[in-house]
């Protein structure tokens, strides 16, 4: 089963990863998986902090001349932060606890909550761990999951659809996103829709303020039959949303046309179903986005994620400190006003993470020669059935 944990504080040394359940003999393309990291600390309306790092993986294990083992693939990304941190974050020295202590907790965030869980009197313990600086670690495992992936031609990409009150409405042919999406700095490929998301994150950020909005991942070559309806926990609808709900700042996920599906009957929202002898199975729609029963249904899949503003403000809410109870604004911490862009990036690779895993559990093979025999001969039993790739 293909499984991972991650390791580390964003101030911390580094962040480590172990990832699980690669298969052997899966090259690996590093330029590829940093390239991903690079999108991840990029859009507009990202901090200071991103002029600081430029996330590069390190693989340490599981890996030997850029060809997977069969084994734990262990990851390491520095933060180069931490050479301004060390007296703050040292894990085996003394250290000085109080300068960058953090009693008045935030809003929106695991501050105050994580103090009355695990018993700290210094949010800074919480914040180093719960910080979107996770994320990293998330993208990196994505994109070795991509590179299982794309042996056989499944591809993922993803832009953002609204920041603000600013939405781009149109729909978009997969192959179009791919092209276009990395040319815009919000990740928007609209390109009088882009403009007007630049002005609203500037008109924000001049008010000390902070946007959240919907991102959109798209993966097109699936084959029917990932997931399943037997049981709650291996329908593929319920752990994309396990997992992107994971993600920091994510409030929503829908799949397909999501909410809309309670604003029409049912013989607008169903997928009907097609078939001749040259396309084989076929739907003229996708309103369920490429799921059914908790199965890929082999048609493109469609996800939406909704991401709050980030809660760090430069105008601080009211809150209190920890440790007295006493009312005060909340702590101010360096922070993005706008990461909506490296949102969609980093949760492109969260279900990248999800479909390999699904991918792998229904085709199996312990080597990328066994798992191309078990998928050829997967796709002729499909084809036998009608349904053509």
């Amino acid at each position: 089963m293909l499984r991972y944990l991650t390791s580390g504080e964003s101030h911390g040394k580094s962040l480590i990863s172990i990832l699980d359940g690669i298969p052997a003999n899966i090259k690996l393309n590093i330029d590829e998986i940093n390239y991903e990291l690079e999108k991840r600390q990029g859009g507009y309306g990202r901090g200071g902090r991103m002029k600081i790092e430029k996330d590069k993986i390190n693989i340490l294990g599981g890996v030997r001349g850029k060809i997977t083992l069969g084994g734990p693939i262990s990851i390491e990304i520095k933060n180069k932060d931490y050479e301004n941190w060390v007296q703050y974050m040292n894990p085996m020295e003394d250290i000085d606890f109080e300068t960058k202590k953090v009693d008045k907790v935030r809003p929106g965030h695991a501050d105050l909550v994580g103090c009355l869980k695990y018993d700290f009197d210094d949010a800074r313990n919480i914040l180093e761990r719960s910080s979107a600086r996770e994320t990293a670690s998330k993208v990196a495992i994505g994109a070795i999951c991509k590179q299982v992936l794309k042996n056989f031609d499944i591809d993922f990409t993803s832009h953002v659809v609204q920041i603000g009150s600013v939405k781009d409405d149109n729909k978009y042919e997969f192959d179009y996103i791919k092209e276009n999406v990395d040319k815009s700095q919000v990740r928007c490929i609209n390109k009088e829709i882009e403009k007007e998301i630049i002005k609203e994150i500037d008109k924000v950020k001049s008010e000390g303020d902070t946007l959240g909005g919907v991102v959109e991942i798209r993966v097109k070559n699936l084959i029917p039959g990932l997931g399943s309806y037997t049981q709650f926990d291996k329908k593929i609808d319920g752990e994309l949303a396990m997992h992107l709900m994971s993600v920091q700042a994510i409030k929503g996920v829908e799949i397909g046309i999501g909410f809309e599906v309670a604003n029409n009957p049912g013989s607008v929202v169903m997928d009907e179903v097609y078939y001749d002898n040259e396309s084989g199975i076929k739907r003229n729609t996708n309103h369920l986005g490429g799921i059914e029963g908790g199965m890929t249904t082999g048609e493109e899949l469609v996800i939406r994620c909704a991401m709050k503003p980030i809660p760090t403000l430069y105008k601080p809410l009211k809150s209190i400190n920890i440790n007295t109870l006493e009312s005060y604004c909340a702590s101010i911490e360096r922070s993005d006003n706008c990461a909506v862009p490296a949102c969609s990036v980093v949760c492109e690779n969260v279900v990248a993470f999800v479909i390999c895993k699904y991918f792998l559990d229904k085709i199996g093979g312990d080597n990328l020669n066994d798992l191309k025999s078990n998928y050829n001969s997967y796709i002729k039993r499909l084809g036998d059935r009608g349904w053509k790739r």
